[in-house]
């Protein structure tokens, strides 16, 4: 089978940028993020990106149908052979709607979506346990790197920092967010044929190589 264009779904912890970046780098996926295309297409000054910037500008959310004009710009752009991966978005079930049917629209193949798997132990396990620069950006871990609040970045010298989002009760409460308004498009897709489910929790390489053969179509799902 051919490789797939793929969306990433999972919630805050279950590891989508990390994944998405080594899909990215192994696989040559265009890693399409909506927030990127939208900074870009602001930039740019397009019609899309100046309607963008008034919704931007007065701290609106950017309706889907703009978002998914975007994409499908983007997707425009892209050769035959390339394939890309979408991480973050959709987001709702109305936006996995207007996706499906920009699709449909475009007469390319449905995404496959990997759902990444993870307990809220291990997500607030594994966010707690964040520490950042606050001078070049470099995240560490406790558990990992052994630094924690207070000491000194190892890239920069930036003393180390705990974010307010990263506390347990915060990282509950973006839990629940999640499990609200995201969640159901696990079900969305079950229910078209398109869902594979991983366990987030396994060994980072051995995940690597499951999402590798998922990607080409080499796993059953």
């Amino acid at each position: 089978m051919a490789q797939r264009d793929l969306i990433l779904l999972g919630p805050p912890g279950a590891g989508k940028g990390t994944h998405a970046e080594y899909l990215k780098t192994h696989m040559s996926y265009t890693h399409l993020s909506t927030g990127d295309l939208l900074r870009a297409a602001v930039a740019k000054g397009s019609d899309l990106g100046k309607q963008a910037k008034s919704y931007m500008e007065a701290g609106e959310l950017v309706p889907d149908g703009l978002v998914i004009s975007l994409v499908a710009e983007r997707m425009e752009q892209l050769g035959d052979e390339e394939h890309f991966l979408l991480d973050g978005f959709p987001r709702t079930i109305a936006q996995a709607e207007a996706l499906t049917a920009m699709f449909e629209r475009v007469g390319r193949e449905q995404p496959l979506v990997i759902n990444l798997a993870i307990s809220d132990a291990e997500v607030v396990r594994r966010l707690s346990g964040r520490r950042m620069c606050p001078d070049c950006g470099t995240i560490y871990n406790v558990r990992r790197d052994g630094l924690d609040v207070g000491d000194k970045c190892p890239q920069c010298g930036g003393e180390l920092y705990l974010r307010s989002d990263d506390r347990p009760e915060a990282i509950r409460n973006r839990l629940k967010v999640y499990k609200q308004d995201s969640a159901p498009l696990i079900e969305y897709y079950r229910q078209r044929g398109q869902l594979v489910t991983v366990d987030a929790e396994q060994d980072q390489h051995q995940l690597s190589a499951e999402l590798a053969q998922i990607a080409r179509g080499r796993r059953s799902y």
